[in-house]
């Protein structure tokens, strides 16, 4: 009597729950509402079946509970209930999966009027690529991607030259019109999904997949990579945002092109030096940095990443919270430089410095166990801390101990990464957080010191800067 009870007591439980739980649906921005009714009708039949099964298992129980004067009646068949079991399972199984395979139907088909854009997945950031005037995508090959060609365009195809870049995490696409999303991935598998949009698909190296949808409502959506796809997976991701025509052409307009991208910049050392006198008051002649005056040498560290946290300056993306105080300071210099090529004439200038030894200082760290810990670090940064322009983070072994420190502590407390447009410090904000104690942090703070040749000579091989996106 008390297991029937307790069986009625879960039943009635499950479906409360189920009713009032305040876990549901992400509200619907596109057109997919029929793949909501799919699922609304899978909960319907296994729910029902759920509450049929179990109410006839608490009746077995209670009406064949234990009786020392009856007998159990044996009967190995009965076609009559296997015929019926077997048409009312039939019946559920087909009302589940007619309705999915009608929807897929659609899914697949993508309308003749829909625009089109290629996401390109990669650990751990999305990039995009749109057709240009032709309204054709390049060619592409995994042995052409490189630093100066990120997307592994075939520069020998037409079609390729006018295709916009998006180096930014973020996309931009316009309301009420179809959109086809073409997807690579450029290293393992990973997956595209939009849960306000209910759209999701893997994207498996040495193929292209698909899928559409059409937005309907205004706003900035998430887009999660709901794969495996290795250590931190769940920072991999990015933003759609979808807007009115008028401002998606005007957003598109500000883009790069492929073939802008081929061109070799121009840099004035002349003026980059002129340049770089403001900042040399603080981060010293040689960009070797200043521990008085709270800066990190520059000198030797990576020209691509430097114009991202300038742009993030002038942007507000960094420097605007406010207990960053040295971040407002370099909000106010970056300021300074007028435009890109202000930036691109400056970074070359401090690509020619040769940086200065910082003297040795023992280090409050274990650098034996920060090694241990600089294991998730390694994923991106590399295993001697030189950086990784393919996933986007600089090297360390040019940054003081003590920049470090104050950075990986900034980012656990929010100070830098929080803002929605830094994709890679809403990343940091993650991954500092695994150093769950200040020794923690002095320790691989340790290991990082003792990968720096020479007790922390720098060296000057910062790559030239490339286009970089607006935002990004």
């Amino acid at each position: 009597m008390l297991v029937a009870i307790v069986i009625l007591i879960l039943v009635v439980g499950s479906l409360v729950f189920h009713f009032a739980s305040p876990w549901w649906f992400t509200p619907l921005a596109s057109n997919w509402s029929a793949i909501d009714d799919t699922i609304n009708i899978t909960f319907w039949v296994t729910g029902i079946v759920f509450v049929l099964v179990n109410c006839f298992l608490a009746y077995a129980v209670f009406r064949y509970r234990f009786n020392k004067n009856k007998r159990a009646d044996y009967e190995p068949e009965n076609k009559k209930l296997e015929s019926w079991l077997t048409l009312i399972t039939t019946a559920g199984v087909a009302a589940m999966l007619a309705p999915g395979l009608f929807v897929w139907g659609q899914f697949v088909n993508v309308p003749e009027d829909a625009d089109v854009f290629e996401a390109v997945g990669q650990q751990w950031h999305w990039s995009y690529r749109l057709p240009g005037e032709d309204g054709v995508l390049g060619q592409t090959a995994v042995e052409l991607i490189s630093e100066k060609n990120p997307f592994g365009i075939n520069p020998e195809d037409a079609n390729g030259l006018d295709d916009v870049l998006i180096f930014s995490n973020e996309m931009h696409v316009p309301i009420d019109q179809p959109v086809k999303v073409v997807m690579r991935s450029k290293d393992v598998l990973h997956n595209f999904a939009v849960p306000q949009f209910r759209v999701k698909m893997d994207l498996v190296p040495g193929l292209a997949s698909y899928l559409w949808f059409t937005p309907t409502r205004l706003g900035r959506y998430e887009i999660l990579c709901e794969e495996l796809c290795g250590m931190a997976h769940y920072t991999m991701r990015g933003h759609i945002v979808v807007e009115s025509r008028e401002n998606y052409d005007l957003w598109l307009s500000r883009q790069t092109t492929f073939a802008q991208t081929l061109k070799a910049p121009e840099y004035d050392l002349v003026k980059g030096k002129a340049l770089f006198a403001s900042c040399s008051a603080c981060h010293g002649g040689a960009g070797e940095g200043n521990e008085v005056m709270n800066t990190p040498s520059l000198a030797g560290q990576s020209s691509w990443y430097m114009k991202r946290q300038l742009k993030y300056y002038q942007q507000g993306v960094r420097g605007s919270h406010k207990d960053d105080q040295y971040g407002q300071q370099m909000a106010a210099m970056a300021a300074t430089l007028s435009d890109d090529k202000a930036i691109d004439d400056v970074l070359a200038y401090i690509a020619t410095l040769p940086g200065k030894a910082e003297p040795a200082a023992p280090a409050p760290g274990d650098s034996v166990k920060g090694k241990h810990l600089f294991r998730n670090c390694a994923y991106c940064h590399g295993n001697n801390a030189e950086g990784k322009f393919a996933l986007n983070a600089p090297k360390l072994t040019t940054l003081q101990p003590w920049y470090l420190k104050r950075q990986i502590t900034n980012y656990q407390q929010s100070i830098r990464g929080a803002h929605p447009e830094d994709l890679y410090g809403n990343q940091m904000i993650l991954m500092s957080r695994l150093l769950q104690s200040e020794q923690a942090v002095d320790d691989v703070v340790a290991y990082i010191r003792s990968l720096a040749p020479d007790g922390g000579t720098l060296t000057s091989k910062a790559v030239l800067p490339g286009p970089v996106s607006e935002g990004e």
